[in-house]
């Protein structure tokens, strides 16, 4: 399963979903949430499962998977998810004048992602049209985009040298952050007040910049000694890391102020507005 989440927005309601076997699962119950006037989604569809079963015979959960979707709290839980054809037959059973709207929109974004397979190109496209439309300026983009390459470059080292997803990619990767900033991204994030959003789509032109370089000495370090395993390819990521914190310190003395800020995204924005 490739570890790619995101959240869509149908309707001002957000819908949970992520990438397994290369196709969109979604969350179950937020699509519930999206369709219904229930006031507890998860209560509306465990009464839905007994109600089909009963009148159909047919067991909703067969056609979900359990798949991890990050919660309200920031934390990772097994979740029930459906593709597209599942979510369309859960959707017959939910009487909703929402449903033909939610459909054709479920189908857009299903259509969407086969586009993005047949074409890379476009999932970069629409990423930074995403990203325009929050109101990031055309530089930032830029950065973050090379940041996703170079992220993705080096958990592609990662999953050849034997590192497994998810858990292990964790700690490689607050390794790197806790030798590049002096925290890890759970303390980021809190030093910034967030909670569900990504960390480094709050993070300002420097952090992006020390953040990459941190990565991309990495990969280097890793490609360089043909490290291999978790315990070699952790003491890479903390000397990796560490390239970058050096170089910080050193902007740091240059500027005369820290680096690592509890800005996020929204006081970024505040204050490019306010210069203009």
């Amino acid at each position: 399963m490739e570890i790619e989440t995101r959240i869509s927005i149908f309707k001002g309601k957000g819908v949970r979903k992520i990438i397994h076997n290369n196709e969109w699962w979604f969350s179950v119950v937020d699509v519930v949430e999206a369709l219904t006037d229930s006031v507890n989604a998860r209560d509306y569809w465990y009464r839905m499962k007994i109600r089909v079963k009963d009148d159909d015979g047919l067991e909703l959960s067969t056609i979900c998977r359990q798949l991890k979707l990050q919660s309200a709290d920031g934390k990772f839980y097994e979740t029930d998810c459906a593709n597209t054809e599942g979510i369309f037959r859960i959707i017959q059973s939910i009487p909703s004048p929402k449903a033909e709207p939610f459909k054709r929109w479920l189908a857009k974004v299903g259509y969407e992602r086969v586009q993005e397979i047949e074409d890379p190109e476009l999932a970069t496209k629409r990423t930074r049209m995403l990203y325009k439309l929050k109101g990031y300026s055309d530089d930032w983009i830029e950065k973050r985009m090379r940041g996703i390459a170079i992220r993705e470059e080096l958990t592609d080292e990662w999953k050849k040298r034997g590192a497994k997803e998810k858990r292990e990619y964790e700690i490689l990767t607050a390794e790197i952050s806790k030798a590049t900033f002096g925290v890890t991204p759970s303390e980021y994030k809190k030093l910034k007040k967030l909670e569900r959003e990504n960390l480094r789509d709050h993070m300002d032109d420097f952090e992006l910049i020390f953040t990459m370089l941190g990565e991309r000495s990495t990969t280097e370090i890793h490609r360089t000694e043909d490290s291999k395993g978790l315990p070699k390819l952790k003491n890479d990521a903390n000397r990796g890391g560490r390239v970058a914190g050096n170089a910080r310190l050193e902007l740091e003395k240059e500027l005369g102020r820290s680096i690592v800020s509890g800005n996020n995204f929204k006081k970024i924005s505040v204050k490019k507005k306010v210069r203009k």
